[in-house]
């Protein structure tokens, strides 16, 4: 069985106070996955004993792996060992939320695998994709989606207006968890009040027009990503001179991303990375919104 994991990029991120109860920062992002994405294939493993992820060029646990055993965890189901194999097309500890569409699609594919007949239990999925990390809940169904809590609670919207993506990849990998260790450091997480005004503005500008107005364009964890690794800021310069209406760090980091808004977008986004930065290092990537996907 195949099946694609799209790239996602965070249009917004605001970042609100750690819970109590799991150290978990509370965030509002409007999350939209890409065109851009892995290829998964699950196939049968004959000669293992156990479930493995091949994963050419990515080194270390892998966390599709750990949404396999989640997945056979929560049901019991004692298929025979599978193997998945990922073709990465998304850069990797990029912030655009790679190894997390992984996960994603990993629960897809397993749960096709038990239950080839039935439909898929959303709420069985979004539960264990949860437990994986904040980025997967939002992947279960690509698409576009506002993600609260701590990304656990994701409610799927509409496709928005069209437009390009110049997606600048980093030299230099950040982890997550040192991006958001900065932030916290750096006293970047709003207070609970901040982020719910934040919340509630976010939601009227979707409801009203289904876009974000520019000054919502925000990526909190920004700021961080750049005290990590000060070459992003070089990167941002490129995209705003390749004549991106709106630049900003993607996630955790360090990709930049130049978004070419409007019906014209996409032809713009193309232009500018085989014209503007041809020769780049780590080459330009393109990509558009991915429309949203059916329940699974």
């Amino acid at each position: 069985m195949r099946e694609r994991a799209p790239a996602k990029i965070n249009l917004c991120l605001f970042l609100g106070p750690t819970r109590a109860t799991d150290g978990r920062h509370e965030l509002v992002s409007l999350m939209q996955s890409l065109t851009l994405a892995d290829e998964l294939t699950l196939d049968a493993a004959p000669d293992a004993s156990a479930d493995e992820v091949v994963c050419a060029g990515v080194q270390g646990p892998n966390l599709a792996a750990s949404a396999l055993a989640a997945y056979r965890d929560a049901t019991g189901w004692a298929g025979p060992p599978l193997r998945l194999t990922i073709d990465k097309r998304v850069p990797v500890a990029a912030g655009m939320g790679g190894g997390s569409g992984d996960a994603a699609a990993a629960l897809r594919l397993i749960a096709r695998a038990a239950e080839p007949a039935g439909p898929l239990d959303e709420p069985l999925l979004l539960r264990l994709a949860a437990g994986l990390g904040a980025d997967v809940p939002a992947q279960v169904r690509p698409g576009r989606a506002l993600a609260t809590g701590a990304g656990e609670h994701v409610a799927a919207l509409p496709d928005g207006a069209p437009f390009g993506v110049l997606v600048l990849p980093g030299a230099q990998p950040l982890s997550t968890a040192a991006v958001y260790a900065e932030a916290d450091r750096l006293g970047l997480p709003r207070d609970a009040e901040d982020l719910a005004a934040r919340h509630a503005e976010v939601a009227e500008a979707l409801r009203r027009q289904r876009e974000l107005p520019p000054h919502l364009l925000v990526n909190d964890l920004q700021a961080a990503a750049l005290s990590l690794a000060p070459t992003i800021a070089e990167a941002m310069g490129q995209a705003r001179d390749a004549g991106a209406d709106v630049v900003m760090v993607s996630g955790s980091g360090p990709t930049v991303l130049g978004l070419f808004l409007g019906v014209n977008g996409p032809r713009r986004a193309e232009a500018a990375a085989h014209f503007k930065l041809d020769g780049r290092v780590p080459a330009p990537l393109v990509a558009g919104p991915e429309p949203g996907w059916p329940a699974p």
